[in-house]
């Protein structure tokens, strides 16, 4: 078999084309995830997420925050915050139905700060998280669980 060589024009349209796909592949979420922008700074997102959490019956589990320690130390960086939601019933239905899935839980919501001040969230819906440990049991949480985080970010980000 005989090959033919091929030009320097392809061959660079060929790794430019297998760049983006990598790109491309690499900077798209996991399945599931959704970023909603909102309408409010911060400091008052982070506020609003804690109170909808409790008002839809959830527990605010902990909280992380990269710029409010970055912040301790002197450095200024744009808002961040992990805030991880769960509820003890809710937990032990899910290690009843998979001990596995439970390095899931607390399910995370993360607040972003973008350049223009206002804030976003980000979170992966609760059937996808638990998607990968199947079993009918844990499905069935999950799907209770999604319309439950879908209220308390939909709340938290309201006008």
């Amino acid at each position: 078999m005989k090959f033919r060589r091929r030009s320097p024009l392809a061959s660079a349209f060929v790794s430019l084309a297998l760049l983006l796909a990598a790109q491309a592949f690499a900077q798209s979420p996991a399945p599931g995830v959704t970023t909603l922008a909102t309408p409010h700074a911060f400091d008052a997102l982070v506020d609003r997420l804690g109170r909808s959490i409790e008002a839809n019956k959830m527990g605010l589990v902990a909280q992380a925050s990269a710029s409010r320690g970055a912040a301790a130390r002197g450095v200024k960086i744009p808002g961040n915050a992990v805030l991880m939601v769960f509820r003890n019933d809710l937990a032990v239905r899910m290690l009843a139905a998979s001990v596995p899935a439970g390095i899931e839980a607390p399910l995370r919501i993360y607040v972003t700060e973008g350049p223009d001040g206002k804030a976003s969230l980000t979170w992966q819906s609760p059937s996808a998280v638990f998607a990968p440990y199947g079993g009918a049991d844990l499905m069935a949480l999950a799907r209770e669980l999604d319309p439950i985080i879908e209220r308390i970010v939909r709340d938290a980000a309201a006008r």
